[in-house]
């Protein structure tokens, strides 16, 4: 996959030109995902660049339904405040959003079990019926029995977890498929894409993936992103039925061997390896078959 680096005096010309009330406020890289690079503006803006191929759709699902869904979510989300329009200089879309302020948590997990109220109730707010021209998507909000994965990174699971891990996603995979009207979800809820303040949940970030569909996609943060007991209460302020925290499960388990996976490519310095996953990983597995 192209990866592109930008420079700061590129973005520093595309304010120039694009935003110039803008362009004298101070700017400085920052940790970034994988398909953007990220740069903060001043003190309460980000400059979002995207730097793979399939970036700049990811940011026009951002630009286009952030500043909708927004208002009515009850923490901060980078929401796009200014568009960059592909140029001679660039020729992908950017986008100028609020900056959320917050350490990742897969660099300073949740540690508070009160925060299982504060999700939830960030998620019912989110998880509201979608309108018609809302993105789909075949991996976020989807089917569990047409999701992929799974049997690649089962590997990665310590061998004595493995068969359970097994059992969890039989279970869930068995259960039948969202049968209610599609529901928007964030669809890529996993440490990285959270930010904390002193162990307690103060954002959450990153909604290229945007999607709509069965709810139990992001209800499997309930293992990857709480602390250890948080995970009951979480689903009964929820009000998640007994099918749905199944398929949750389920989810929990692929996002487990995912940041498994990514975390070991990272400890072994691979491309597009992160390191600080493999122990997200590991505590996400440790909750999920604590469960049970």
């Amino acid at each position: 996959m192209e990866i592109l680096e930008i420079s700061k005096s590129l973005v520093q010309s595309l304010l120039d030109q694009q935003h110039p009330d803008l362009a004298s406020l101070d700017l400085r890289l920052v940790d970034g995902g994988w398909d953007n690079q990220q740069w903060r503006l001043g003190d309460e803006l980000a400059v979002r660049m995207p730097r793979t191929p399939r970036a700049p759709g990811l940011l026009r699902t951002e630009q286009r339904w952030l500043p909708v869904l927004a208002p009515r979510l009850p923490l901060p989300v980078p929401t796009p405040v200014r568009i960059g329009e592909p140029s001679e200089n660039f020729p992908r879309t950017w986008t100028i959003t609020t900056w959320v302020a917050g350490e990742p948590a897969d660099r300073a997990p949740i540690t508070s079990r009160a925060d299982a109220e504060v999700l939830a109730g960030f998620l019912k707010a989110l998880h509201q019926e979608a309108p018609l021209d809302a993105p789909t998507s075949s991996s976020r909000g989807a089917s569990l029995k047409t999701a992929s994965g799974f049997d690649e990174w089962i590997s990665f699971a310590p061998v004595e977890q493995a068969g359970r891990l097994r059992e969890i996603w039989a279970a869930a995979v068995a259960e039948p498929d969202w049968d209610r009207p599609p529901v928007w979800v964030h669809g890529d809820l996993h440490p990285a894409n959270i930010v904390t303040s002193n162990g307690r949940l103060a954002g959450v970030i990153d909604f290229g993936d945007l999607s709509t569909g069965d709810p139990a996609t992001d209800l499997a943060a309930a293992w990857v992103l709480l602390p250890e007991g948080a995970a009951e209460p979480f689903l009964w302020a929820y009000g998640a039925d007994e099918p749905t925290i199944r398929r949750a499960r389920g989810w929990a388990a692929l996002r487990s061997l995912m940041l498994l996976s990514i975390g070991e490519a990272g400890r072994k310095n691979l491309p597009g390896g992160k390191p600080t996953w493999h122990p997200a990983g590991t505590a996400t597995l440790t909750r999920l078959l604590a469960a049970t």
